[in-house]
C-alpha cells in the first residue's frame, strides 16, 4: 500500500477516529486503525467492539492496500510532521514508511486480515434529519445521562419515534430530560443509545454538517454524519416508564428570565465545591427569587424578579444539576412549575413542548 495526502486532513481524521480505538485491550489489534487504499480514496476505522468509527478521504494512491497501524503513535507522528503533504507505504512485511518533507519514520503495522469483522448494517429504513437538529437534541439531553452503571438503561438515551416526532429521554434518577422534534419519517420504533456514542456523535456534527443518517439493524445502530459513520451497539434493556414520573398538576408557576436565574445560581456557586452537598436554596415569594447559600466557606444571598402564580415555596436544589437544566434550555425566558419543596421541578418552554426538564430538589434542613 503507497497513498500521498493532506497532512492536516489525515491528522484531524485519525484523531477523530481514534476516539473508538480500544486504549488498553488484550488484543493488541485493537489499538489499531484500520487503513485501506483503493479507488482514489483511504478509509481510515476505529472499533473497540463496543462501538466503530469510520471515515473516506481523497488520497493519490500508488498501490492499494491495507494495514493497520497502532493509533496514538500514528496519531503524533502525522502531527509533528513538517510539510502540508505526507506519503504513507506499507511493505509486504507490515512495516510502515511515514515521510513528510525530510522527516521520515519507519515503523511497524499488523495485518490487515488480523483485524475483528466489523458490524454491518444494510437496513433501508433509514431516518432522515437536519444534523444541527439532531445535536441540539442529544446536546439539550445527554447530561441527565447517568455514569453509575448500576442500572444500564440510565447509562443511555431512548430515542422513541411516532408520529411523525423524534423524542430523546434521558434519566438518571434525580434529573429527567426529554426533548422533542418533528421529523420527515412515518415508522415507529425505539432504542436505547449508549452515552459515549452520543458523545461521538455530537464531536461528529461540525456547523458544516447538513444532514444526518439514522439506521438500526438487530443490536446495532448507525449515524451518518458528513464524512463520518460511527456504528454503535444498542442497549438491550428495558427503558424506565418516564411518563409516569411527569407531573400533571403544580401549586406554583413561574415565568423566568433564563439568563437571570443562571446567573444567579452561579453567583451563590461559588460558595460551593463538588464535595459538598449544601443546597441552593430558593425561596419563592410576590413575584421574588430569593437564592441563599450557606455553606464553611460563608453565606449568599441573591434575587430576581420573576412572574409568579400561585403559593409560595422554599425550595433546595443541587446548583450543578440545577444550572445543567437552565442552561440546556436553549430559550430566553422558562416556564417553571412546582408543587410544594419536596416534588420535582419541571421546567419547559414558554411556548410549544420542545423539551421538557425535571429535577428532584434536595430536602431542606429546619
Amino acid at each position: 500500500m503507497k497513498f500521498t495526502c493532506n497532512r492536516h486532513k489525515l491528522s484531524d481524521a485519525v484523531s477523530n477516529v481514534q476516539r473508538a480505538v480500544a486504549p488498553k485491550t488484550v488484543k493488541p489489534i485493537l489499538e489499531g486503525i484500520l487503513i485501506k487504499a483503493e479507488n482514489g480514496t483511504i478509509t481510515l476505522t476505529g472499533y473497540n467492539t463496543e462501538m466503530c468509527m469510520q471515515t473516506t478521504m481523497d488520497a493519490r494512491i500508488e498501490k492499494e492496500g491495507s494495514s493497520v497501524i497502532t493509533a496514538k503513535l500514528f496519531s503524533e507522528i502525522i502531527r509533528k510532521m513538517p510539510e502540508d503533504s505526507i506519503t504513507i507505504e506499507v511493505d509486504e512485511k507490515n512495516i510502515v514508511y511515514i515521510t513528510s518533507g525530510k522527516s521520515n519514520y519507519k515503523i511497524t503495522g499488523m495485518p490487515a486480515e488480523d483485524y475483528p469483522e466489523l458490524p454491518v448494517i444494510r437496513s433501508r429504513d433509514i431516518i432522515k434529519m437536519d444534523a444541527q437538529i439532531l445535536s441540539s437534541m442529544i446536546r439539550q439531553t445527554i447530561y441527565a445521562i447517568s455514569e453509575n452503571d448500576a442500572k444500564p438503561a440510565y447509562t443511555g438515551s431512548l430515542f422513541e419515534i411516532e408520529e411523525g416526532n423524534m423524542r430523546i429521554v434521558s434519566v438518571d434518577g434525580i434529573r429527567l430530560a426529554i426533548r422533542t422534534e418533528k421529523i420527515d419519517y412515518d415508522g415507529e420504533k425505539s432504542f436505547i443509545v449508549p452515552g459515549r456514542s452520543l458523545q461521538e456523535v455530537l464531536r461528529l456534527i461540525t456547523p458544516d454538517t447538513e444532514t444526518a443518517e439514522i439506521a438500526t439493524a438487530g443490536r446495532h445502530i448507525i449515524f451518518r454524519m458528513g464524512e463520518y459513520s460511527l456504528i454503535s451497539k444498542l442497549l438491550e434493556t428495558e427503558f424506565i416508564s418516564y411518563r409516569s414520573a411527569i407531573p400533571t398538576t403544580h401549586t406554583t408557576e413561574l415565568t423566568v428570565n433564563t439568563r437571570k436565574f443562571i446567573s444567579t445560581v452561579e453567583r451563590m456557586s461559588l460558595l460551593l465545591t463538588d464535595k459538598m452537598k449544601s443546597p441552593i436554596r430558593c425561596y419563592i415569594d410576590e413575584n421574588l427569587i430569593t437564592t441563599t447559600c450557606n455553606t464553611m466557606y460563608g453565606q449568599g444571598r441573591d434575587e430576581i424578579e420573576v412572574e409568579m402564580q400561585g403559593e409560595s415555596v422554599e425550595i433546595g436544589f443541587n446548583n450543578r444539576y440545577l444550572l445543567d437544566a437552565l442552561k440546556n434550555s436553549d430559550t430566553d425566558e422558562v416556564k417553571i412549575y412546582l408543587s410544594g419543596s419536596v416534588k420535582p421541578m419541571v421546567i419547559k418552554p414558554t411556548e410549544g413542548d420542545s423539551f421538557l426538564f425535571i429535577l428532584v430538589p434536595m430536602r431542606l434542613a429546619r
